[in-house]
């Protein structure tokens, strides 16, 4: 049974007239009180007896005229209802102490100043013994606790609040299974509906919850963010775990700022309405927003307690709510601290401004990847060899590389997404490609397929622009396929074409050569034709075609010439049919075979862009 006190043993001798509260006894009242719109005609000497407060006021005030004394309390906290409740108590008639009365009776009997004073067992002692009881039961506390809104600074000033917050986060932190549950189903409890408003939401309780991580998270939700704010700080210090609080916080979120619920594409933000919801039950926008700057300083900082998602939907609510520049700040490196754990569709963030030119925020996702490379770069310098065995430090930076390996595709996939928009500038693109360390794409094709979408949706590029931007790329790094298509790609400048033939020509003698020699002798490689020697030789004349290429065409269909040549000679120790037989491959993927077409650009062999790696 929920807890429940009984005071008085008389029958009930008010009864209400209107707005007017009068004492059956048979004498006239010779004392009014005044709250409000509500008026309590009793008689002096059984309010005297029990309130410090009453006594002096009623003895200031002169009788000899026989008028009658009018007192004006509009201060009493709680008001008339639970001034309804003293003025009973001090008749002595039956009243009944709830979790939902309580707290305001309580504070009213001490600005009446009913201490043991004036009576033993006066009404600040039966409260505070009933308090007590409160305590122990988790429902009874919350409700006792969502009344001190109705008289905040006295319930504050007298640790009610604090006592309850103390009780719940107590208990927030422990096995549910070992809380009192009981409750009285007539009582307005949680096992029965409880209609009310939290935050201008209409409420509905539930009962208690199933054992778990999450079990209070309902229950508090229904208090206001005042007292929540104080009740998730009073969690932590308990010792809860920091995703338990977040989990706390996440859900207040998704009750009370509805556009969270509904922002998951570009399309949705225009939507900040659902049809068919009633604008009365949704709180203002500045509530909204207040609600979530508040909520954002209470969200635990520590790198994957709250989900990526939740934080990118967090920052996009907080554009389109206009929240401070702090909150979106603060929200951008948190996201920043776990990028790798972001997915590309909660990356693009639509442009919530009005000046603003393209069509996603590639600031935002700027700086949250400047966020992300500052903290790894600390990581690293953190870890030092002097402080960390070998095998750790070794374990650690494959993890660092890991970790920037993914951001690198991600940040590829981003950049291939908005590289189509017109209004997306040169530099920018290079900044947010360049900020991931070379070292962390073990293959250049996604950037690729970002630079050729970037160089079809901007043909006015100069020549020097499409080099400076090609330079991002480790040409070494492109797979066959992608080393195809940019071999025939027309909006490639002509020296990155080089490249890519110089780089696959280098593949294939690599390929060929070890297929010939370790064949024969894999323990003791020879080179009786030279044909090592002269590959070498081949490399530094390119390469230095390549720094300086006055023909490369030309030197292209030399080379060809060579390796035929180098294959003839081959060809009289191995047959042919037998190296076709074994590497069928590699006769059909000889750059040979491309000629002087593809470096001269033909349009014949152009290779539109559709999927290009």
């Amino acid at each position: 049974m929920a807890c429940m006190m009984r005071i008085g043993s008389k029958s009930e001798a008010f009864h209400l007239q209107g707005h007017s509260w009068r004492c059956i006894s048979g004498l006239p009242s010779d004392v009014t009180i005044e709250i409000g719109d509500m008026f309590f005609h009793l008689h002096k000497f059984p309010l005297l007896s029990r309130s410090g407060l009453l006594e002096k006021l009623i003895g200031e005030i002169r009788f000899d005229d026989g008028s009658e004394c009018i007192l004006q309390l509009d201060e009493i906290p709680g008001g008339a209802k639970a001034f309804e409740l003293i003025a009973k108590f001090c008749y002595n008639v039956r009243i009944e102490l709830t979790a939902l009365n309580v707290v305001s009776v309580r504070c009213a009997a001490e600005y009446l100043e009913m201490t043991e004073d004036y009576g033993e067992g006066n009404l600040i002692n039966q409260t505070e013994v009933f308090l007590n009881d409160v305590f122990c039961n988790w429902p009874d506390t919350i409700k006792a606790l969502e009344t001190c809104d109705e008289v905040q600074s006295q319930a504050e000033e007298l640790q009610i609040m604090s006592r309850c917050i103390d009780s719940l986060a107590t208990k927030a932190c422990t096995d549910p299974r070992s809380l009192n549950w009981s409750t009285d189903s007539s009582n307005n409890g949680h096992k029965t509906a409880k209609k009310g408003l939290c935050n201008g939401i209409a409420t509905k309780s539930r009962s208690p919850p199933p054992s778990g991580e999450d079990w209070w998270y309902e229950d508090v939700s229904f208090l206001s963010l005042h007292i929540f704010k104080l009740l998730i700080r009073a969690v932590e210090a308990a010792g809860a775990e920091p995703e338990n609080v977040a989990g706390a916080l996440v859900h207040y979120v998704k009750k009370y700022i509805p556009i969270m619920n509904r922002q998951s594409s570009f399309k949705d933000v225009a939507n900040l309405v659902k049809p068919g919801t009633s604008p009365v039950s949704t709180p203002s926008e500045a509530d909204q927003r207040a609600m979530l700057e508040e909520i954002v300083e209470l969200l635990p900082s520590k790198k994957g307690v709250t989900e990526t998602k939740f934080l990118l939907r967090l920052l996009r609510t907080a554009m389109t709510l206009q929240a401070s520049q702090a909150c979106k700040e603060n929200l951008e490196k948190m996201v920043g601290m776990q990028l790798d754990q972001a997915s590309l569709e909660d990356l693009l963030i639509p442009n919530m401004g009005f000046t603003v030119e393209t069509l996603y925020d590639i600031d935002c996702f700027q700086r949250i990847l400047y966020h992300f490379i500052g903290m790894d770069q600390e990581a690293s310098s953190d870890t030092t060899p002097c402080i960390m065995e070998e095998g750790q430090l070794a374990d650690s930076i494959t993890h660092s590389l890991k970790v920037m390996t993914r951001v690198a595709n991600l940040v590829d996939a981003f950049l291939a997404d908005v590289a189509s928009d017109v209004n997306l500038k040169l530099p920018k693109f290079q900044a947010i490609a360049a900020a991931i360390p070379e070292n962390a794409r073990p293959l250049s094709d996604s950037l690729y397929r970002a630079i050729d979408i970037y160089l079809k949706a901007h043909p006015w590029l100069t020549e020097a622009e499409r080099e400076q931007i090609c330079r991002l790329m480790n040409s070494q790094k492109l797979s066959a396929e992608a080393s195809t298509h940019a071999a025939k790609n027309e909006r490639l400048p002509l020296r990155v074409i080089v490249q890519v033939l110089f780089f696959e020509q280098l593949r294939l003698r690599t390929s060929i050569t070890s297929w010939f020699f370790v064949g024969d002798n894999p323990d003791n490689i020879q080179d009786p034709s030279g044909v090592i020697a002269t590959s070498k030789n081949n490399e530094l004349n390119h390469t230095r075609a390549i720094q300086d290429p006055k023909d490369p065409v030309s030197d292209l269909e030399k080379e060809c010439e060579r390796i035929k040549h180098e294959f003839n000679k081959l060809g009289k120790k191995k047959s042919w049919s037998l190296f076709c037989r074994r590497k069928p491959c590699i006769v059909r993927n000889t750059p040979c075979a491309m000629n002087a077409k593809a470096a001269s650009r033909n349009e014949n062999n152009v290779l539109e862009h559709e999927q290009p790696c």
